[in-house]
C-alpha cells in the first residue's frame, strides 16, 4: 500500500486542506493526516480537540484517511508508519522557501523520505487557518473556507 502522512497543526481543518487531501488520494492509497503539536504554535485548541474534528471532517473519504497526532520528529513519525512519503501544500512562494528548508533539513536526517509538494487549487490559494480563526473570532463567515463542522465547532 502506498501511503503519505500529511503533517500539520489543521487548526482548523480547511476546504485547503480538503482539497490536497482529495488530490492526493489519486497519487496514493492512503492519506495520515498528523496533527503536531509545537511549543512555537501554542494553539489554544487542544489536540484530541483538533483530531475528533479532522475525523469528522473527512469521515467520507472512509479508511483512505486516517487522523493521528504525533509529538516526535517528523521524519521518526513517517518511519513508525511504514511511509517515505510526506506531503506538503504550496500556497505562495513564501510557503516554498519554508517548506524547501525544512524537505532539505528532514533529508539530512532521512534520506530514504521523499516530500511531495502539491500547488494549491487556485481557489483555496488564499485560505489560511490563521485567516479563518481570525474571521470568526471577529464574527465573520466562514462557510466558504471550511466544512459545516468547522463553522459549527468555532462558533461554540
Amino acid at each position: 500500500m502506498n501511503v503519505v502522512v500529511y503533517p500539520g497543526h489543521f487548526n482548523p481543518i480547511t476546504n485547503g486542506h480538503t482539497d490536497l487531501i482529495s488530490r492526493a488520494l489519486n497519487l496514493f492509497d492512503k492519506v495520515i493526516l498528523a496533527i503536531g503539536t509545537s511549543k512555537q504554535k501554542n494553539p489554544k485548541t487542544d489536540l484530541a480537540d483538533r483530531i475528533a474534528l479532522c475525523q469528522e471532517v473527512l469521515a467520507e473519504y472512509g479508511d483512505r484517511v486516517e487522523v493521528e497526532g504525533f509529538n516526535t520528529l517528523l521524519v521518526d513519525y513517517a518511519r513508525s508508519k511504514n511511509t517515505n512519503f510526506i506531503l506538503r501544500g504550496l500556497r505562495t512562494v513564501t510557503d516554498f522557501e519554508y517548506e524547501f528548508e525544512m524537505a532539505a533539513m528532514n533529508q539530512a536526517l532521512a534520506p530514504e523520505i521523499e516530500y511531495v509538494f502539491l500547488p494549491t487549487s487556485r481557489e483555496c490559494s488564499f485560505i489560511s487557518s490563521t485567516l479563518v480563526r481570525e474571521i470568526a473570532a471577529l464574527g465573520g463567515d466562514i462557510t466558504k473556507f471550511v466544512h459545516p463542522k468547522v463553522v459549527e465547532n468555532l462558533s461554540n
